[in-house]
């Protein structure tokens, strides 16, 4: 089996899952996940994650994204995107000042509002089940940071921005929102991601290069290893006789590890054994005086 993350290039007309049901064809092998959903007229990066790392899914997710997004103003659609259905059509303010000080002004936290067509779930049922059925239901607003905004060119009625923003941050509905301030409002023309966390799109492979990496047996050279993601972290290394500690992903103490270092509480670490395996991360507990298991990779 193959264990670590693929720095996937999802391409237009692909869900995510789709590109998940592929891998697992040319991995050969079940035990896959992506780490967070892009629709499928967008198109960028998309970690994959292989084997043990799918433990990393969640904390992938958490990562900060990048995006280059076109903003067309004057039309309003039911999926905030340029395939919906064309709720509204306004005329487009002429001042293209006033258009890029809209987008500029979303910089910062605000309270974004989910679109109907999206996987969130409300009463178990998810929204884009009910936007289908024709029903629309009241959403909670959620918060969100947008971390960086840069204007790449302004045309109108077309703006391309580039974007960073925290996990949870709807872009088509990032679009329609500066439409609404504007008063004419927008949709999202096209979206591309370029980075999630350290995964950039200059490494981004498409599935049909991978598939014949797969071919001829080089896949595993384009696979980043778990303990990359951690890269920040000291490592620690147990001593022999306590890897059985690591085995059963128990707790160890300080004094059955190779290194002399102080423990700090709270602190994590990534621990190996003797032989270089990597086992996962761990947290010093002051309170218990021993390194407590957060996330294991066995």
């Amino acid at each position: 089996m193959i264990n670590g993350i693929l720095n996937v290039y999802k391409e237009a007309g692909y869900t995510s899952h789709d590109v998940v049901a592929k891998l697992r064809g040319i991995c050969r092998q079940k035990k896959i996940g992506h780490t967070g959903t892009l629709d499928p007229d967008a198109v960028g990066v998309l970690p994959v994650c292989l084997g043990n790392a799918t433990r990393l899914c969640d904390m992938l997710t958490d990562k900060s994204k990048e995006y280059e997004a076109v903003l067309l103003l004057g039309k309003v659609t039911d999926t905030q995107d340029i395939s919906g259905k064309v709720l509204e059509e306004h005329p487009v303010p002429a001042e293209e000042e006033k258009a890029v000080e809209a987008v500029l002004s979303f910089l910062g936290k605000y309270e974004q509002i989910p679109p109907m067509y999206s996987a969130l779930k409300v009463n178990g049922k998810k929204l884009y089940e009910l936007a289908r059925a024709g029903k629309e239901v009241e959403r909670a607003g959620r918060p969100v940071e947008i971390r960086q905004i840069e204007i790449l060119s302004a045309a109108l009625p077309e703006i391309t921005f580039r974007v960073v923003c925290s996990k949870g941050t709807y872009i088509r509905t990032l679009c329609h929102d500066i439409g609404a301030r504007l008063g004419c409002g927008g949709t999202m023309k096209s979206l591309k991601r370029t980075r999630v966390g350290l995964f950039t799109i200059d490494n981004a492979l498409r599935l049909d290069e991978l598939e014949k990496l797969a071919h001829e047996d080089r896949l595993e050279e384009q696979v980043i290893p778990v303990e990359a993601m951690f890269a920040e972290l000291p490592s620690v290394t147990i001593q022999d006789p306590f890897r059985r500690l690591l085995e059963n992903g128990n707790a160890f103490y300080p004094e059955q590890i190779r290194e002399e270092r102080e423990a700090v509480d709270g602190v994590r670490v990534k621990v190996y054994d003797m032989e270089g395996r990597f086992y996962g991360i761990f947290a010093y507990s002051d309170e218990k005086g021993r390194y407590q298991p957060v996330k294991m990779f066995l």
